[in-house]
């Protein structure tokens, strides 16, 4: 386990003070007439959801729940209850239709691979977003947070297909403590991180540590830019897992940023 949480910790008022004024900003300067939070039942999507509605009030917010076969009941029914007690309105749609006709669809080839079956679900649930937001007048709310865009720990064009990232700069940790200072449900803000695109998904079996573990690792690396033997000493993590995470870092640069291109313009 990690020797220190050092530069993790915050004031969550003030926190909270600058995501809302973030937040009412940019739907300002995009002339928007709100919000849509697509709700999982998690932390992130949740923090998300109650500073948005803090931010512009529960008549400028849209949740949206998008359950497959295999999500937890305990996930939808907490993210349609949060929404609830917000007073947003809500839709849920089942995405197992539109996946279903799309494997039907696609080309077929041999062996199934996971990850891509896997990342056609985040995109799924990134067209119902937009579909919904652009009938609305509305921007996509990102519910991404710092520790997994450091490891590129989303979909491209999936989760990662939003108009603005509200918790992008907290780490999970900070994620979970904004969300107990907001108020949100113990049950919420300590559940596992799963993003659930198959049955019995956790984030624990594809990141290199819980992220109690990796968020001080995090904060050595790209805060206090130490080498990796140092950002290990000083968490007193092993190091092939702090070189772990600078391997997923680099093999993931593709996603936080623009497409290559030729010329400039």
């Amino acid at each position: 386990m990690p020797r220190s949480l050092t530069g993790l910790s915050l004031d969550y008022g003030k926190v909270e003070d600058e995501i809302a004024g973030f937040i009412r900003k940019t739907v300002s300067d995009a002339g928007a007439q709100g919000v849509v939070v697509g709700l999982s039942g998690g932390i992130d999507s949740a923090v998300v959801g109650a500073l948005c509605v803090r931010a512009l009030g529960k008549d400028k917010v849209i949740g949206i729940l998008m359950p497959a076969s295999h999500t937890p009941a305990e996930d939808t029914a907490d993210g349609r209850a949060l929404a609830i007690e917000w007073g947003i309105r809500i839709y849920e749609v089942c995405i197992d239709p539109v996946f279903d006709a799309f494997m039907k669809s696609a080309p077929k080839f041999k062996g199934e691979n996971r990850i891509a079956t896997a990342n056609v679900k985040a995109r799924i649930r990134m067209v119902i977003n937009y579909f919904v937001a652009n009938s609305n007048e509305m921007l996509v709310a990102g519910t991404g947070d710092k520790s997994e865009d450091i490891l590129g720990f989303f979909t491209k064009f999936g989760d990662g297909g939003v108009d603005f990232l509200p918790i992008a700069h907290l780490y999970k940790t900070q994620v979970r403590e904004l969300g107990a200072h907001l108020g949100l449900p113990e049950r919420v803000v300590t559940k596992p991180s799963s993003p659930q695109l198959w049955p019995g998904h956790r984030a624990d079996d594809e990141i290199p540590a819980p992220y109690e573990v990796m968020d001080p690792v995090l904060v050595a690396l790209f805060d206090e830019k130490l080498p990796p033997k140092e950002a290990a000493k000083k968490t007193g993590v092993e190091i092939k897992i702090v070189q772990e995470i600078v391997k997923r870092h680099k093999a993931s640069a593709h996603k936080r940023s623009y497409p290559p291109m030729l010329g400039n313009w």
